[in-house]
């Protein structure tokens, strides 16, 4: 069983940057796709991106691509979200998660196993 927090949420303005960090322990974070989820209030947990086990395939849900990225780090057992160019539609809570490999085409509609306590990243017009 794999233990991750999140950390990095923050405040920021329209077009600024922030980067989430989660930090996995437990054992077994090599094995696992990892994503990040988001939820903010009033709807849906929708998933933001994802990557393999070896941090070969990045997956990446349309209203972030271009803006995101997301890699992964064995040697320290983190897993990072790079946000640039916010937009007051990214504002929610943000969610580390680990699922089963391989992440797929499909990864978005996967339900992780493992999850963080989330970090929360408002962004102001």
């Amino acid at each position: 069983q794999v233990q991750l927090v999140e950390s990095g949420g923050d405040s920021v303005q329209a077009g600024g940057s922030l980067r989430l960090s989660c930090a996995a322990s437990g054992g077994g974070y090599s094995s696992y796709c990892m994503y990040w989820f988001r939820q903010a209030p009033g709807e849906q947990r929708e998933g933001v991106a994802a990557i393999s086990r070896t941090g070969s395939s990045k997956y990446y849900a349309d209203p972030v691509k271009g803006r995101f990225t997301i890699s992964r780090d064995h040697a320290k057992n983190t897993l990072s979200l790079q946000m640039n160019s916010l937009k007051p539609e990214d504002t929610a809570m943000y969610y580390c998660a680990a699922g089963q490999a391989p992440c797929g085409d499909n990864w978005y509609r996967k339900v992780p196993l493992f999850w963080g306590q989330g970090t929360q990243v408002t962004v102001s017009s």
